[in-house]
């Protein structure tokens, strides 16, 4: 999806009452990017993926040991409360650490999302990018009703249903842009190649995670901010602010500078 258009709306994110009594540590940090041209490769991005793979790669974790680490093992049980196996549907935080704690690196999408994955491997947080071009008005973290429309990354054509009660992303129009909470995102709000408007979400569920929510919301927006010369301010949502408005300048000053 190519957002040309900076868009004018205030946008609301909600996370339901119903998921924080099951996961009252659950914290979301979130960053608006009014207006960026992804590109393929981003020499700086690319150093700080390769950095954190290699820095992985020299703890040498076991699958075990991906699992026991104290963020990782909070979203296991965060999962748990909401109905779902970890073993089968892990979180992303965890996809990404596995696969490259046994050796791997991560293949290279484009210079958004492997800032994200870059990040959620140094603080082990599930961090994605998200095209908000076609969210208008609101954007709820919720338990969903089983009803609401989800498009499958890659294959959007073969649209889904989430179980009633799955924790999903879903905006005012019936639309879930995740399953399984954040074990897969969306085809509508993939992040491609092109001028975008982006949301990117950072999560934890551990205790003192607002805290690492925080450092890697500073992580993204130290890195962003020269990149695209235009990022809104940190909001971070839980129990206690469960909503708050990404106002509507925040996405509309275009801004020139591509991602490279």
């Amino acid at each position: 999806m190519d957002s040309t258009t900076p868009g004018t709306d205030t946008l609301t994110v909600t996370v339901d009452a119903r998921l924080t009594e099951r996961v009252p540590g659950y914290v979301l940090g979130l960053i608006a990017v009014p207006d960026i041209e992804v590109v393929r490769a981003a020499a700086a991005v690319d150093g700080l993926l390769t950095a954190a793979e290699d820095a992985l790669h020299a703890r040498a974790l076991s699958k075990a040991d991906v699992s026991a680490l104290p963020a990782i093992a909070a979203w296991r049980e965060a999962y748990r409360a909401v109905g779902v196996n970890p073993n089968r549907f892990p979180c992303a935080a965890e996809s990404v650490l596995r696969r490259v704690a046994k050796g791997d690196r991560l293949p290279r999408i484009n210079s958004a999302v492997d800032l994200c994955n870059a990040v959620s491997l140094a603080s082990g947080l599930p961090v994605a990018s998200c095209d908000v071009g076609d969210i208008e008005g609101e954007l709820s973290v919720r338990l969903a009703d089983g009803d609401e429309t989800y498009l499958p990354l890659g294959a959007p054509d073969a649209p889904e249903h989430p179980e009633p009660g799955e924790v999903v992303y879903a905006d005012g129009r019936g639309r879930a842009h995740s399953r399984r909470w954040n074990w897969r995102q969306g085809d509508v709000v993939k992040t491609g190649l092109g001028r975008h408007k982006l949301l990117i979400t950072v999560e934890s569920a551990h205790e003192g995670g607002r805290d690492d929510v925080q450092e890697a919301l500073g992580r993204l927006t130290e890195a962003l901010t020269p990149l695209t010369g235009s990022v809104g301010r940190p909001l971070v949502l839980d129990r206690s602010t469960p909503s708050g408005e990404l106002f509507g300048e925040l996405f509309g000053a275009p801004s020139a500078a591509p991602v490279r």
